[in-house]
């Protein structure tokens, strides 16, 4: 079945960096668009970046020129690059993909941004 597993959460500072990771499993990886989607205290789940199939990319206007999304098809992973981290940037970090009809979720990856 279906299985997303993020990794690479944690404790940065203001203006550090942090990779996060996500390795996917039950399905033709790289036929798939994946997201990166985030959800702070108090707040909706939100999307953040998305990889096509193709490799094209898009990105919430609060991240574009600080975050970027790749892929590696060879290693069925996806992952979300994030420079120049804020605070406003702390959440739960989930991946995401829809087969089919039914969408699929990660278990998410804490990211705190914090001095």
């Amino acid at each position: 079945q279906v299985q997303l597993v993020e990794s690479g959460g944690g404790l940065v500072q203001p203006g550090g960096s942090l990779r996060v990771s996500c390795a996917a499993s039950g399905f033709f990886f790289r036929l798939y668009d994946m997201d990166w989607y985030r959800q702070a205290p108090g707040k909706q789940r939100e999307l953040v970046a998305t990889i096509t199939g193709g490799g094209r990319t898009h990105y919430a206007d609060s991240v574009k020129g600080r975050f970027t999304i790749s892929r590696d098809n060879a290693k069925n992973t996806v992952y979300l690059q994030m420079n120049n981290l804020k605070p406003e940037d702390t959440a739960v970090y989930y991946c995401h993909t829809q087969v089919g009809v039914r969408e699929y979720w990660g278990q998410g990856t804490q990211v705190t941004v914090s001095s």
